[in-house]
């Protein structure tokens, strides 16, 4: 009888959780942040401690579950609406290379050693730093790596200098840029930082994207 309870327990929980996950949303099954990863630690031990105790009424876990799947879609749905919030829980990527230097003091800061950081380099295939123009090192872990293109012209900064109405201070300083020359390049264009949700700088041009564009 108690082998019986334990399998559907097991069963139940298998299609519980897999609702859960839908509902949550893609994100979560592809890609793990800190609070996804919290969310799906708590849920394995809700589940173990339920199946182990199958004295224990169900609805002990059901019901936290279902707190912690509400908890993770206000959060995320807030994280949309806003970039402060949204960098408070996840992060903002990290410059670890430039134009193919080590951005030492980047690395401290995040703990990032020489051995993860020619450990992602080896596994893109990629022999010297040297190679590699600019290298972000994620929120979620994982180290996105631009190459030099054939003849090593600079190339575009991958990353906007205007992010959701927020200006990315980074971003213009490895540019040699300053806040009063993007001010001054929005002001030609009638606009100001607070106008903008997107803003991309490639071959001395501003690419812009509007917030009323979104509408």
């Amino acid at each position: 009888m108690e082998l019986l309870q334990v399998l559907f327990r097991t069963a139940f929980f298998y299609f519980f959780v897999l609702l859960c996950y839908r509902l949550m949303g893609k994100r979560e099954i592809g890609q793990l942040g800190v609070i996804d990863l919290m969310v799906s630690i708590l849920i394995a031990e809700l589940i173990a401690i339920s199946i182990e105790n199958i004295k224990d009424s169900m609805l002990l876990t059901i019901m936290p579950i279902a707190l912690l799947v509400i908890l993770e879609i206000t959060l995320a749905y807030i994280s949309i609406k806003s970039r402060k919030v949204r960098t408070f829980f996840d992060g903002k990527p990290s410059l670890i290379i430039v134009n193919g230097k080590i951005n030492y003091n980047e690395m401290v800061k995040q703990r990032y050693s020489m051995d993860n950081l020619l450990l992602s380099l080896r596994q893109k295939e990629i022999k010297s730093i040297e190679d590699v123009e600019y290298a972000f090192l994620e929120p979620n872990g994982k180290l996105s790596i631009f190459k030099y293109n054939f003849l090593r012209f600079p190339s575009s900064y991958p990353m906007p200098l205007i992010l959701d109405g927020s200006l990315q201070k980074k971003a213009l300083k490895v540019l040699n840029k300053n806040e009063m020359w993007l001010k001054n390049a929005l002001n030609k264009k009638g606009l100001t930082i607070e106008d903008i949700f997107y803003c991309f700088y490639k071959k001395n041009k501003l690419y812009i994207i509007k917030r009323t564009d979104l509408k």
